[in-house]
């Protein structure tokens, strides 16, 4: 669906546009003003789009964060990137989702259960050469 809203071939609430990026009014909103900002191009994930066309779409995000704020306040930016992240449409796009306090979010620490406790240095360092070689 977000293919077709991207090529205008479908219809949706559209705040903004640039060459290649569009930012809509989510159809199926978790709270007044969320909104949705994805490459035009089908680009199923954040690292499938060149630098030019992220740099679009992640630069559109934070004019409309701008403009979201200034209606609801704070909110949450996120990206669910791949399935197991929790992305249901194969299509790359940013959640811009005004937040209100006692709306039943919580921090990003809270979506995985917890405590969380400090990572040992030498695991993290693991992690480090494993990230920074591939």
């Amino acid at each position: 669906m977000l293919c077709e809203i991207a090529s205008g071939a479908a219809g949706a609430h559209v705040i903004d546009s640039t060459g290649m990026a569009i930012a809509i009014l989510d159809a199926f909103p978790v709270a007044r003003g969320h909104s949705l900002v994805l490459p035009k191009a089908h680009r199923a994930r954040v690292e499938e789009m060149g630098a030019a066309e992220c740099s679009e779409v992640f630069e559109l995000a934070r004019r409309v964060a701008a403009r979201v704020s200034a209606v609801h306040g704070d909110s949450l930016i996120a990206v669910h990137n791949g399935p197991r992240a929790g992305q249901e449409i194969p299509h790359a796009h940013v959640h811009i989702v005004p937040r209100s306090e006692g709306d039943g979010a919580g921090p990003i620490h809270s979506m995985f259960g917890g405590p969380h406790s400090r990572a040992p240095d030498a695991e993290l360092a693991a992690e480090l050469g494993a990230i920074r070689a591939a």
